[in-house]
């Protein structure tokens, strides 16, 4: 599926990751006359295995359309074509400097200096951050932002957790959303229940929270990846991970304080589930300031045909398909196969024919 003539290929490919242009990234203006109007929200994707170049731009239009906020989606890119197996491709980051919300779901990224000190800035103004899945494990590398916060200690130190383990059995075993009890009047899980938060991707392991931390779910480890199968008996669900929380951060001049939320839940068939979208616009309200609805309207704008996550091993994958930011944008269900060797997995809707 190659559109672009060599020329424009060429121009595209000397752009560098801090050097974006306006079709590198997908804005969706926020529908007037809704509560998120006036606030700006900046949905970061770029991972090798779990879809967040899909997952990004069907919650910006969540957002947008149905609540009003102006989102806009960075990718990461190669050349003239989106690249999420690129870790230094993202473009975009300056649009931080006027963001109110950070949502993240980025693999191992290393962004450059110059990249680095965008989300740096942010987070030393003390904004509000919303994780998902790899996003414990969002930087890799040896740089700093600022002096204090290691691309490798970001995920602890701003959502609260880095990487574990894989808690639950990877492609065999998925995950159920279960309310912690003492937690369940945060406004966060308002019309989250136990029956509609569904994982095909497994449980993590996460072990470095404290009791500052507000747990909202815990992950129940399943029999299978079918939404209806048991959970499993025994030690792994004694006692649940956590698998959706609160935490407050320090920035990284050491002293400016921001609030954090984080879901290990996150792969593009996870959002299948109404309940992970639904907690995730939930949190994009409650750390903009803003009241939470008691039930959050949170059905696709656009058809939204997830692939089923996995590492793509074929290096021209991304080439081939040539995804610009535009091909997700408002009208648009771009859909993508699944990895080789992928589950079956029936439970999303896809495309006919």
């Amino acid at each position: 599926m190659i559109r672009k003539t060599l020329l424009a290929a060429t121009a595209t490919a000397v752009l560098s990751a801090a050097t974006a242009s306006a079709g590198d990234t997908l804005t969706l203006k926020g529908k007037a006359g809704l509560p998120g109007n006036g606030k700006r929200i900046v949905i970061v994707t770029g991972d090798e295995e779990y879809r967040s170049e899909e997952s990004g731009p069907m919650l910006g239009k969540i957002l947008s359309q149905k609540h009003g906020f102006d989102c806009t989606v960075l990718f990461s890119w190669t050349g003239g074509y989106i690249d999420p197996n690129n870790q230094g491709g993202i473009r975009g980051w300056d649009t931080l400097d006027s963001a109110d919300l950070m949502i993240i779901g980025t693999r191992f990224r290393k962004p450059s200096d110059e990249d680095a000190k965008h989300l740096t800035d942010f987070m030393n103004a003390g904004k509000p951050v919303i994780g998902f899945r790899t996003a414990t494990h969002a930087f890799n590398g040896g740089q700093k932002f600022g002096d204090s916060i290691g691309f490798g200690e970001w995920g602890r130190k701003i959502l609260g957790e880095q990487w574990v383990n894989h808690h639950g059995g990877h492609k065999s075993q998925g995950a159920r959303g279960v309310i912690e009890e003492a937690n369940k009047a945060c406004p966060v899980l308002n019309g989250v229940t136990n029956d509609n938060v569904f994982a095909p991707s497994d449980v993590y392991g996460v072990k470095h929270l404290t009791d500052a931390d507000t747990v909202l779910l815990r992950g129940a480890v399943t029999e299978t990846l079918d939404p209806k199968s048991k959970n499993i008996e025994g030690g792994k669900n004694d006692p649940m991970q956590a698998f959706a929380w609160l935490h407050h951060y320090t920035a990284p001049d050491g002293k400016t304080k921001g609030q954090s939320f984080c879901t290990t839940a996150g792969a593009s068939v996870d959002f299948v589930s109404e309940g992970l979208r639904r907690i995730v616009v939930n949190a994009a309200y409650h750390l903009t300031g803003l009241d939470v609805p008691e039930k959050a309207d949170v059905e696709y704008v656009d058809a939204f045909y997830p692939s089923f996550y996995g590492f793509l091993r074929d290096k021209d994958w991304y080439k081939n398909l040539d995804y610009q930011a535009e091909d997700f944008g408002l009208g648009k269900t771009p859909h993508t196969a699944d990895p080789p060797g992928s589950p079956k997995w029936d439970f999303r809707p896809l495309p006919k024919g």
